[in-house]
């Protein structure tokens, strides 16, 4: 993947010259704590991409059992294989809580006094690089769990499972026990979780709303500038993905190849952090006062059409913002989005 270095012109002009690699950043003696524990986190994200890429589901099986209520051997052949999915359901879930910590010690380390966050940025490129791989995975994860349904009718058969253990307790062949693998409190917030279209958006959005309402000393300008300025250098990437006119003259301009898997990430990083920016202004990324060029952002998604999936990523615009339909949202914003 190519490196994600531009120029960042802003309207306003109150941004300089940013230069982000987020391909080569190494951190510095002052990001290495924050960025180890990242890392660890991250270390294991392929391997839930992996898992739920493969997710075939009990579909077939929980069939056979609705079809057979009576017969014992085929209910605990479905419950035999629901359960080794139910716990792969339950790290998926216990992995979206440990990238919610992630994302707020990231924005903790990148909006901290006495540095601007725009100095954040460019002083603390790996930590920068971090939290646009955290967007990138969230955007993967929940376009593969959108369009696997199999998810939540397995889980949905596993509580009805257990919410019958009572009545069934003479059942042969079935072990009720392999399912407290999942606390009832657990399950509960599990089911919240496989309910939401984009559940890892979602919670990392939750999760940077918090962070400003719960850190006094964190004032949400700063994050916002944060959110706002990752969206746009992703946007003029893909925009302009030869660099022009820039100032780093020693840079070999032949690293610049806006390949597929260089698309694909700067898009998704774009829409995960134009959605969490929603979330956290009071007026949204939609209004006037955004600092995100909103329109040019869908536009340039949806040039992108044919190399990465364009529908999914405006869904994510579509059903996962807070502010899309205040009345102040211009009714172009809605044409736009159109999929």
């Amino acid at each position: 993947m190519g490196n994600l270095l531009r120029v960042l012109q802003c309207k306003e002009e109150a941004l300089e010259d940013i230069f982000l690699d987020f391909e080569n950043a190494r951190p510095s003696e002052e990001e290495k704590e924050v960025f180890d524990g990242v890392a660890h986190v991250l270390s294991f994200a392929p391997g839930i991409i992996t898992e739920l890429k493969s997710y075939k589901g009990a579909g077939e099986e929980i069939r056979i059992a609705i079809s057979n209520p009576s017969n014992q051997e085929k209910q605990a052949d479905t419950w035999h294989a629901i359960i080794p999915l139910v716990k792969q359901l339950k790290e998926f879930y216990e992995f979206s809580k440990h990238l919610q910590k992630c994302v707020q010690e990231l924005l903790r380390a990148l909006t901290c006094q006495p540095l601007s966050p725009l100095q954040h940025l460019e002083t603390k490129q790996a930590l920068a690089k971090q939290f646009a791989e955290i967007m990138h995975f969230t955007l993967k994860f929940d376009d593969l769990k959108m369009n696997n349904p199999a998810i939540q009718n397995d889980f949905s058969y596993f509580r009805r499972t257990m919410s019958r253990r009572g009545m069934n307790s003479a059942a042969a062949g079935i072990d009720y026990d392999e399912g407290k693998c999942i606390s009832t409190e657990m399950a509960n917030e599990m089911s919240l979780f496989y309910a939401e279209a984009t559940p890892m958006l979602k919670t990392l959005s939750d999760a940077t709303t918090r962070f400003v309402q719960e850190n006094a000393d964190v004032e949400t300008e700063r994050a916002l500038e944060v959110l706002s300025t990752m969206a746009n250098i992703c946007k003029v990437m893909l925009e302009n993905p030869k660099p022009q006119g820039t100032s780093f003259a020693a840079v070999d301009d032949s690293r610049f190849q806006m390949g597929a898997d260089t698309v694909s990430f700067c898009v998704r990083v774009m829409v995960g952090v134009i959605i969490l920016y929603d979330h956290v202004h009071k007026e949204g990324a939609f209004a006037k006062g955004s600092r995100i060029d909103i329109k040019g952002s869908i536009k340039v998604l949806k040039d992108q059409n044919g190399k990465v999936k364009v529908k999914s990523l405006l869904n994510a615009l579509r059903y996962t913002t807070k502010h899309l339909n205040d009345e102040s949202t211009p009714k172009a914003i809605h044409k736009m989005l159109e999929v």
